[in-house]
């Protein structure tokens, strides 16, 4: 009885820890989706004016509405339409007033004629972001062409403030809008929870068979 004692102790502390991770992914689970139920109702809500000082902790997402000046400023992300292939994503200075901002218009299909660069007044309608795109294998642009959204650098590039509306609806020149949604904000807790509840029944099966063979080498 003595020689089972150790694996015995040593699988139940292996299985709690491993339950406990299961409960803990969730817990998570639950504040995510709470945390993506709000997000979706911003994006869903009437559109606002533009904050006089928009702050990306309290303003992500918010809807706004806006009329202004495309100066025919821009940089291109290299991007692609789902099912529509690759293309050119447009971040475009947009002037309204005395102020400058950036505006995120859209896809530009390749292959398709459109003129981005063409200055033109508009109303845009759109959400607020601050896209977390950028990694330590993110190359650095290439003149005007970039390989993440970085508004904080496009802002500097272009001379606007760092703040961003992803257009919700066309604003021309052949540029598809790609509007804001949750499809993209990552919510893996559900398959971390089986992961780590599956392991805990794989731990719980291999120390059960640990101890059955000792004590069938007592006996």
């Amino acid at each position: 009885m003595r020689r089972v004692i150790g694996p015995l102790v040593f699988g139940v502390i292996g299985v709690a820890l491993l339950v406990s991770l299961g409960v803990w992914q969730l817990q998570r689970l639950e504040v995510k989706e709470a945390k993506l139920a709000a997000i979706a109702a911003m994006l869903g809500a009437a559109p606002g004016t533009l904050p006089k000082v928009a702050r990306a902790g309290a303003d992500r997402y918010r809807g706004v509405i806006v009329m202004g000046f495309i100066t025919g400023e821009a940089v291109y992300k290299l991007d692609s339409l789902r099912d529509g292939g690759p293309g050119r994503r447009v971040i475009a200075v947009l002037q309204i007033g005395s102020r400058r901002i950036l505006v995120d218009r859209g896809i530009l299909p390749d292959g398709v004629e459109g003129a981005p660069q063409r200055p033109h007044g508009t109303v845009v309608e759109g959400n607020l972001d601050w896209p977390q795109e950028v990694d330590s294998y993110t190359p650095p642009p290439e003149g005007d062409l970039w390989f993440a959204r970085d508004v904080q650098a496009m802002a500097a590039a272009l001379g606007t403030e760092p703040v961003m509306i992803v257009a919700r609806a066309a604003t021309g020149d052949g540029i598809v809008p790609v509007p804001v949604d949750t499809s993209t904000i990552p919510n893996n807790h559900w398959q971390y929870a089986v992961t780590w509840f599956s392991l805990a029944a794989v731990w719980l099966g291999m120390t059960g068979a640990l101890v059955w063979r000792i004590r069938q080498r007592d006996d």
